[in-house]
């Protein structure tokens, strides 16, 4: 049997059990993105006027209808999430989110023969624009030695290169300035130095040369973004301590002003705690009259010091006189010291008076 026996063999079990073609697609996360379908399921739709979009759920056995076409009538069971075109028989999903990972599936019916396309959708978020940051830095009179390293913040299955052209993806004539970008490498001695793949990149040159222009490149399947770095950054004015970065510095200050106030607070605390622990009684304003009233007076030996001049009103609660002499002689009450002075008499009231036991 020859090849074109084979040939026709193959075509018509694929009449029989249905042709099958399957296409991979790449969706951007949170984009419209469009399910085509080729110009010869196009006219065999028009041909049959039955056809019908689906999609594989979670479980693999099961599949969900979007779209179904009859009779010339088109019935739509997902309006508000997909939008079908009816000159071409495309599927557009407007806002592609995770969920929409899915296989997808045109079938067209043509009396025993059905044709499917498979489409696999894959869904990536596309990358931010890339940062350049210096992670080691070695400088000497001479040369200067670079560890740079080119991020993104977002972005799925990011890979990043490494080259000494700039970004010229906007201009009609690139063939013309990478071939200019590559003699004046040449010219310069540079033209090796910013070549790589990966996220790092360690760049080692003299400091006579010319300047130059180090690109990294984050891309993915979907996007791609692009960074420079500046060969005159290896000066002196950007070696040293490193410098604190605008992110930190509102946290910095907030903290200042809380230690601020802190210390502020403590200093109010502590006088005003000074000045509550001042005993009042220290201050007596002059000519002014006293009231003391004594709740236990014992009567002290010898003489009574002078007086201040004031008018006073003594009380006594108990009042007892000196230690009986040894001659057991009866002595008579205690008499109240008198204090000497100048001045109004003090008045004295005892509350109960106890004499000396015999």
């Amino acid at each position: 049997m020859g090849s074109g026996s084979w040939l026709g063999l193959l075509l018509a079990l694929g009449a029989l059990w249905g042709i099958r073609a399957k296409e991979r697609l790449l969706g951007i996360l949170g984009e419209p993105t469009l399910l085509q379908i080729s110009p010869e399921l196009q006219n065999l739709t028009k041909e049959s006027g039955e056809a019908s979009w689906k999609k594989t759920m979670e479980e693999p056995q099961k599949k969900k209808i979007l779209l179904r076409i009859s009779g010339g009538n088109v019935t739509e069971y997902e309006r508000e999430r997909m939008r079908f075109h009816e000159g071409n028989f495309s599927l557009e999903i407007l806002n592609t989110s995770r969920e929409d990972e899915r296989l997808y599936e045109y079938s067209v019916s043509k009396g025993p023969e059905e044709q499917l396309l498979q489409i696999q959708l894959r869904v990536l978020e596309p990358v931010a624009d890339p940062s350049i940051r210096i992670l080691h830095r070695e400088r000497s009179n001479v040369s200067c030695s670079l560890s740079l390293l080119c991020s993104s913040e977002r972005g799925d299955e990011v890979s990043y290169t490494w080259d000494s052209r700039d970004n010229r993806d906007n201009r009609d004539n690139r063939d013309t300035w990478d071939s200019r970008d590559n003699r004046d490498n040449r010219d310069s001695g540079t033209g090796g130095i910013c070549s790589g793949s990966g996220p790092v990149l360690n760049v080692s040159y003299s400091l006579g040369i010319a300047a130059f222009r180090c690109a990294c490149t984050a891309s993915n399947g979907v996007s791609s973004r692009r960074a420079a770095f500046q060969s005159s950054q290896c000066d002196s004015q950007h070696t040293g301590v490193p410098r604190v970065g605008t992110e930190l510095l509102a946290p910095l200050v907030a903290l200042g002003v809380i230690g601020v106030i802190v210390i502020v607070a403590i200093v109010v605390i502590v006088t005003f705690r000074a000045k509550r622990g001042q005993d009042p009684s220290q201050v007596t304003p002059d000519g002014a009259t006293c009231a003391t009233i004594y709740a236990q007076v014992q009567k002290p030996k010898g003489t009574v010091p002078d007086a201040t001049p004031v008018s006073c009103t003594t009380i006594y609660a108990a009042a007892t006189g000196p230690p009986p002499a040894t001659d057991r002689a009866p002595r008579s009450p205690a008499e109240p010291p008198t204090p000497r002075g100048h001045g109004q008499d003090p008045t004295t009231i005892y509350a109960s008076v106890t004499l000396p036991v015999a």
